[in-house]
């Protein structure tokens, strides 16, 4: 029930607010609005302001939104209205319209985003841990335990990195353009004193920001305590003798740094070997023989313990004062428009999977998780999907509002606007390339769900 409510308060508040834009700027530019409408179908609540021509409805299907207004291409318009109606307004003021809707999700971005700035998150620290085995990580030296301080693509000025999920965005733009970044890096052990180190990410195979490329970088999770949370019943932890609340020092003739190494170590066990752990339990010292289960994954044969690895890891409190979030809002909206549109590029030329779409199921699922775990991260999960919804929309599909604009576009060049004829069958190919989108999004949403 939690995920559902959280669903459709995110679908009805994002399409109120990119419908409300289209509306405020039409009103503004004297243009009548005839049928305000969240949602499609049958209306199920409507209502009217008095002395105001517009009718505002909350249809039954909400997976969309229009505003209508005055326009002699949709219906008749009285002579004494027509100077009025949309068609016959100027250039700039029809470009002014269409574009408000995406410009105003894009806002409501800007002010999510500036509203947690300002209300503080707790991050993990940007401690690390052992790097995977093979990584670019582990080849550039990194070592388990060493905060990092800034971080910089070469060439350009290094930026204090203030927590674990700033280290990661750092690293995804780096990724995306191959580009070779330095770290600034102090050893918790060594304070007052710090060492540079260029990650080169320009020989990466793939570069979509996912699971396997921080694992290719080697920079998956921050540094925590190697000490085990819950232990599923009937598991390799469980049938060893393993409890919530253990230590693990040394796995065979390996000492164990931290859990990341851990996690690691059973990840690779598929030999189907029992393993001597030595572990410290209530201020003694244990050593329980421990044989992983090995599993089928997408990625290759993996072991596992059924047991959750790590203790959560050290936070800090990330926080700006009020300018200084609304600041915050702005780049984080920069950032993550631009990366949308890089990753749409390159899944175009092929470069990045069309796995990455995502649909209403899996929205639905995060919207879900992230009202589960509070306000602040409930609103970034919203403002997510706020950029989404507007770089999405000013995309030069027809029948999208940047569609709209590129239409505008030819006119403002050539002087005359585009023929029926080509409207008609641009409109029918942006309808079937949106469906071929929406079908390979719910395609990707049930194998999740389902794999």
């Amino acid at each position: 029930m939690t995920t559902i409510l959280a669903f459709l308060l995110a679908l009805g508040l994002l399409i109120a607010i990119h419908e409300y834009g289209h509306y405020r700027v039409a009103v503004a530019c004297g243009i009548p609005v005839l049928r305000f409408s969240i949602g499609f179908g049958r209306p199920i609540l409507r209502w009217k302001i008095k002395g105001k021509p517009t009718e505002f409805v909350i249809g039954m299907l909400p997976l969309g939104g229009y505003v209508k207004m005055l326009d002699e291409r949709e219906a008749p318009v009285d002579p004494a209205w027509r100077h009025l109606a949309f068609n016959n307004q100027p250039l700039a003021a029809r470009a002014a319209v269409v574009a408000a809707g995406p410009l105003a999700n894009l806002l409501l971005a800007v002010l999510l985003y500036a509203a947690v700035s300002w209300m503080g998150l707790e991050q993990p620290k940007a401690v690390l841990a052992t790097p995977a085995a093979g990584s670019l990580a582990q080849a550039a030296g990194l070592r388990s335990g060493e905060l990092v301080l800034e971080a910089g693509v070469e060439g350009q000025a290094m930026e204090p990195v203030r927590s674990f999920d700033d280290l990661r965005w750092r690293l995804a733009e780096a990724a995306l353009e191959r580009d070779k970044l330095r770290l600034v890096l102090q050893a918790q052990s060594e304070r007052g004193t710090s060492r540079e180190l260029l990650l080169d990410l320009s020989g990466l195979e793939q570069a979509q920001p996912d699971a396997a490329l921080y694992r290719q970088i080697g920079i998956m999770s921050p540094w925590s305590r190697p000490v085990l949370g819950q232990v599923q019943p009937g598991g390799a932890a469980a049938a060893a003798g393993l409890l919530p609340g253990d230590l693990v020092r040394r796995v065979g003739e390996q000492r164990i740094e931290d859990a990341a190494q851990l996690r690691e170590i059973i990840r690779r066990s598929v030999d189907g070997q029992a393993q001597l752990w030595d572990i410290e339990r209530a201020g003694r010292t244990l050593s329980l023989q421990v044989q992983p289960q090995v599993q089928d994954d997408p990625a290759g044969r993996i072991g596992r313990i059924a047991a959750y690895v790590g203790e959560p890891p050290e936070k800090v409190l990330v926080r700006e004062d009020l300018p200084g979030a609304l600041w915050d809002g702005v780049l984080k909206t920069w950032d993550i428009s631009w990366l949308t549109l890089r990753m749409m590029g390159r899944m175009l030329i092929g470069e990045a999977s069309l796995k990455n779409l995502s649909g209403p199921l899996t929205i639905a699922d995060y919207a879900g998780k992230s009202a589960g775990l509070g306000l602040s991260a409930y609103l970034l999960f919203l403002a997510m999907i706020s950029v989404s919804l507007g770089v999405l929309n000013l995309l030069p599909l027809p029948i999208l509002d940047g569609g709209h604009l590129m239409y505008y576009l030819w006119e403002a060049v050539t002087g005359r606007s585009v023929s029926e004829a080509w409207l008609d069958r641009l409109q029918k190919a942006g309808i079937v390339l949106l469906v071929l989108l929406m079908s390979i999004a719910l395609f990707n949403d049930l194998s999740r769900l389902l794999g």
